[in-house]
């Protein structure tokens, strides 16, 4: 669910306004004491038609009077807002992924009130920010070219009213498992139309099974969308976005995450996402995804290019079934395994380096697209830690990442990353080894080298938990594994992702363990929201500031 239910939401007019309300308590704005009323500087932030200042005798009428508490020195008395807060100390910035049906399939905001009153709570909790999914089976539905991006432009005003700062995620896999799931949005039907009439634009396993979370990255420059490339499909979307959201750039919408692959990671669909993160997935090895007739063509020419063209005839064989102890197949064993032998590397070689190659094209178009507009772009790597302490890590290997115990698969990925300044994304933050029911699997282990590799490149990092849950064992293994990414020599940066918001994040001791949380993580920061606004937007007064502290409290 995305979001408590909410009484009316009250109009702008309450946050841009100093004047008291009528017939309401609010606790006392401070008082500060200046030579005269002429001498008070006004607030840079404010409009020109509002007052920074209250005289005395109007201050006193709204908070019940000053008398005895200015005596001294003569000087006047004036009610003020508290200026906006000091930037965030050196910390971690909380940003908070809001529910996949955000904005719904038919392209509006779902709940408004709800989803405002929401918002207001977080930007009273300290949270720097929310994350977006921009679906593409929503943004562009009705054709091909035809974008509408109505929904997610009102969620970017919501946040701009309430000071939050909002990561979009151009997300071009589906969302969920099916028709069956609660909130179900499958790639635009037009490319599914071309799937259905190609299905080798769809990753292929060698048991001949098709994958539609994400089109193939066999024909990633194949004219076959209705005459466009999938490429061109995902860069004319980032275009389009960049224009409609112009006024956002820089300002309100301070990264882009583009989607690389199923779940929006980089990586193969090795295992359907649904399965992912199930209980019973660490067995999982997963299945090689190079069966299409596009994949197979670059295998064999790559094979033939380095004249051994038998070596190119198809996947690699003894992978069994994808539930089996890796020891028991005949490429993944450590002693003797397929994999440490010159056909597995260069089969791995191949497979790892098309993935790379997919990740390089779309971080040269979003560095083309949104080069000067003040906007990050990042893009995000699976935590696949089944099997981490296993000689071949055949989780990994099938997901994409050349990672075994003779080699760094991640490294060149951060490597990629760097060459466009791109922020790293990766889950894993919340789990420990203590409660793995896996001996074979490290999601500690994971995180640590993926943690590494960032830092060598000097990447910024963008943190996420793997599993929704608030109790305190999880939120503590969170700030432990933040603290151990301090960033490079270069001005890096650290922020966290929580996935995500809903019902239970705002019920009593959910939310009082996560503001203290969001506390933690920021270090110095107050309780209060992030209230300054760019670009002239005016700052909350005292009186607003109180009024959204207490309708948070409603939600809790």
């Amino acid at each position: 669910m995305a979001a408590i239910a909410a009484p009316p939401h009250p109009p702008l007019a309450v946050f841009a306004s100093t004047a008291p309300l009528r017939g309401a308590r609010f606790r006392r704005a401070p008082l500060i004491r200046v030579a005269s009323s002429s001498s008070f500087p006004r607030r840079p932030c404010s409009s020109s038609n509002s007052s920074a200042s209250f005289s005395s005798s109007s201050s006193s009428s709204y908070s019940g009077g000053g008398d005895g508490e200015g005596g001294g020195d003569g000087g006047e008395i004036h009610y003020v807002s508290p200026p906006p807060p000091p930037a965030a100390p050196p910390g971690a910035p909380v940003y908070v992924t809001l529910p996949a049906d955000a904005v719904g399939s038919g392209g509006r905001v779902a709940r408004r009130r709800a989803m405002a009153a929401s918002l207001a709570a977080l930007a009273s909790a300290g949270v720097t920010g929310v994350a977006v999914e921009l679906w593409w089976g929503v943004v562009e539905r009705g054709g091909p070219g035809e974008y509408d991006w109505a929904g997610y432009l009102e969620l970017a005003g919501m946040a701009r009213r309430y000071g939050l700062r909002m990561r979009a995620i151009l997300a071009f896999h589906q969302c969920g498992a099916g028709p069956h799931d609660s909130f179900w949005v499958p790639l635009p039907q037009w490319v599914l139309e071309e799937m259905d009439n190609m299905p080798d634009l769809s990753y292929t396993d060698r048991y001949q099974r098709r994958n539609k979370e994400y089109i193939s990255l066999g024909c990633d420059i194949l004219p076959l969308l209705k005459g466009r490339s999938p490429m061109q499909a995902y860069s004319d979307l980032m275009r389009s976005f960049r224009d409609t959201f112009k006024e956002y750039l820089g300002a309100i919408v301070t990264e882009v995450q583009v989607g690389m692959g199923p779940g929006g990671e980089l990586r193969y669909p090795s295992c359907p996402t649904e399965k992912l993160y199930q209980p019973g997935s660490s067995s999982e090895l997963g299945e090689f995804q190079c069966y299409d007739k596009f994949m197979q063509a670059s295998l064999s020419s790559h094979a033939r290019i380095l004249g051994i063209q038998e070596w190119g005839e198809g996947g690699p064989a003894g992978t069994d079934a994808i539930r089996q102890n890796p020891e028991e197949t005949n490429f993944f064993r450590a002693d003797g395994g397929c994999w440490s032998t010159p056909y597995g590397r260069f089969f791995l070689e191949w497979y790892s380096g098309m993935l790379l190659l997919h990740g390089e094209r779309l971080c040269t178009i979003a560095d083309a697209i949104f080069s000067g507009t003040g906007v990050t772009i990042s893009g995000k790597v699976s935590g696949i830690h089944w099997h981490y302490y296993t000689c071949s890590h055949p989780s990994e290997l099938t997901a994409g990442y050349y990672n075994t115990l003779l080699r760094d698969g991640y490294l060149p990925i951060a490597q990629m990353f760097s060459r466009y300044k791109a922020a790293l994304c990766c889950s894993c933050f919340d789990l420990r080894d203590a409660e793995r029911n896996n001996s074979q699997s490290s999601p500690e282990g994971t995180l640590r080298q993926l943690m590494a590799a960032a830092k060598i490149c000097n990447l910024p990092l963008n943190g996420e938990n793997s599993v929704t849950r608030l109790d305190d064992t999880s939120l503590s293994q969170v700030i432990r594994s933040s603290r151990l990414y301090s960033g490079g020599t270069s001005g890096t940066s650290f922020s966290f992702n929580y996935v995500r918001m809903n019902k239970s994040l705002f019920e009593f001791q959910n939310w009082n363990r996560f503001t203290k949380f969001v506390r933690k993580m920021s270090d110095a920061r107050t309780f209060l929201a992030r209230l300054n606004f760019r670009r002239g937007h005016q700052c909350l007064p005292s009186v607003s500031v109180v009024w959204v502290v207490n309708r948070a409290s409603v939600y809790t």
